[in-house]
C-alpha cells in the first residue's frame, strides 16, 4: 500500500523540523526517589512520592521510618514522615 500524500514546501517542513526541535527541548519532570511514611490500614507503609501503591508496609511506624532512611541513603532522597491525621510532621534529607 502506498500513501497519498502531496509533497511539503520548505517553508512548511521547517517549521515542523523547529517545532519538534524545540518540543523535544522542553524540561522533562525528573521522578524523584522521596520515600513517604504514611498511615496505611491500621498500620503504616513506605510509598515512593508519586507511587500509588506502597513499597512496604509495617506494624510500628519506627520500623517503616527505618525502612524509608534506607532507601532513601541509598538513592540520596527524603524521607518524609506523616502523622496519623496525614498532615507531614517530619523531612529527613539525605542529599
Amino acid at each position: 500500500m502506498t500513501k497519498n500524500t502531496a509533497p511539503r514546501s520548505w517553508k512548511e517542513f521547517f517549521r515542523d523540523l523547529i517545532e519538534a526541535i524545540l518540543d523535544s527541548m522542553k524540561p522533562v519532570r525528573k521522578r524523584t526517589w522521596h520515600q513517604h511514611v504514611v498511615p496505611y490500614e491500621d498500620d503504616w507503609a513506605v510509598r515512593r512520592e508519586g507511587n500509588k501503591r506502597i513499597t512496604s508496609k509495617h506494624r510500628k511506624q519506627s520500623t517503616a521510618i527505618n525502612k524509608a532512611k534506607t532507601i532513601a541513603r541509598k538513592k540520596k532522597a527524603d524521607v518524609i514522615i506523616h502523622g496519623l491525621d496525614g498532615k507531614i510532621r517530619d523531612r529527613i534529607s539525605f542529599d
